[in-house]
């Protein structure tokens, strides 16, 4: 098993451990959503506050884990294998990153979620944007239209372009710390904007080389 499997799964467990060793202590109702303003305005109920997001984690690293199994392009996962175990990892800590402010302010830890979501973000779309630089054509990662997967040029043109996109809306939201009462438009409009263009170029790039 792979070191960065291995720093997955352990992840993923310390999730569980957190939700059984906090479970008798929480409220029946747990704050599970904040607005773009940083409040609650959103409740479950313990069980699922707690093991909501472990179970998610755990399913997207088994989900993760399938791809390069099952993908009928799986030679092409393995020329960039790193950079797609590295996300990986990258997601669940971002999503682990989650379920501790979740448990935190639940144990009455006030603070800013959207303020602190943020950064991570940030952190989580600039390295999407390295990992669609190197991203080979292949059936689940990446910019997946029926253009660049027709085409190899099409998929590697529109992939650069989209590294750099990314990037850019990763660096968007670091911004938006400085402007916190539009900071999630601020980086939700760009990344909408951004993945329509990369439909619409890609076609384009598909009719040029067909032509």
């Amino acid at each position: 098993m792979k070191k960065t499997t291995i720093f997955a799964l352990f992840i993923v467990i310390i999730s569980f451990v957190i939700s059984i060793y906090f479970y008798p202590s929480f409220p029946d109702q747990v704050a599970s959503h904040w607005n773009s303003q940083g409040e609650v305005d959103g409740y479950m109920g313990k069980f699922w506050g707690l093991f909501l997001m472990p179970i998610i984690s755990l399913a997207i690293l088994l989900l993760f884990l399938a791809i390069p199994k099952i993908d009928p392009l799986k030679n092409n996962i393995k020329k960039f294998e790193k950079y797609f175990d590295g996300f990986i990892v990258l997601i669940l800590l971002f999503l682990f990153y989650i379920y501790v402010l979740t448990v935190l302010w639940n144990m009455n830890i006030v603070f800013n979620m959207t303020q602190m979501i943020l950064p991570a973000l940030g952190i989580l779309f600039f390295y999407c944007g390295i990992l669609i630089e190197n991203a080979k054509r292949n059936w689940f990662i990446g910019i997946r239209t029926p253009w660049t997967l027709s085409n190899e040029k099409v998929w590697n043109a529109t992939h650069k372009l989209g590294g750099k996109l990314f990037k850019i809306a990763g660096i968007l939201a670091f911004i938006g710390l400085f402007f916190q009462k539009f900071a999630l438009l601020l980086f939700i409009v760009p990344v909408l904007a951004f993945s329509l263009y990369l439909v619409v170029y890609s076609y384009l790039k598909y009719q040029k080389y067909k032509a």
